[in-house]
């Protein structure tokens, strides 16, 4: 699940557009953390919004920031943190619906009839599109 939903090096503001637009109340991705080298960001679309919670990790563990007063629940694994927070998330975050995969993007830009190169190098994709509507020009290395 982590790797589908891992995009990378994008900044807040690409998320909260991939977000904004191929995303609905509950989709959710990962990206790199901007601030804290080695951490990630799991950012949930809630209704207009994205809320972006913290991943670190500690003690060869994994856990996300959902309070600054609470400890947070430690997990082997990526993909096991985000399972059980899909399952049961705290009720201090934004519930987890809907993983919005970078496969998926890609089809929907194609499905769309937007000007598309997709490649996979490398557990990577990299894509450009043009949107011939409100929607700028955009490039995504993730």
């Amino acid at each position: 699940m982590f790797e589908a939903i891992y995009f990378g090096k994008i900044s807040k503001e690409e998320t909260e557009r991939l977000l904004e637009i191929y995303g609905k109340d509950g989709s959710f991705l990962v990206r790199d953390s901007e601030s804290v080298p080695g951490a990630y960001c799991l950012c949930v679309r809630q209704g207009l919004f994205v809320c972006t919670y913290r991943i670190m990790r500690s003690s060869g563990k994994w856990g996300i920031l959902t309070s600054p007063i609470t400890v947070p629940q430690l997990f082997k694994t990526l993909d096991l943190l985000i399972e059980t927070y899909r399952r049961s998330p705290p009720s201090s975050m934004a519930p987890l619906y809907h993983p919005l995969k970078k496969s998926s993007v890609c089809e929907h830009l194609q499905d769309e009839g937007i000007s598309l190169l997709c490649f996979f190098f490398e557990k990577k994709y990299f894509f450009t599109f043009k949107c011939f509507n409100m929607y700028c020009m955009s490039s995504f290395i993730v």
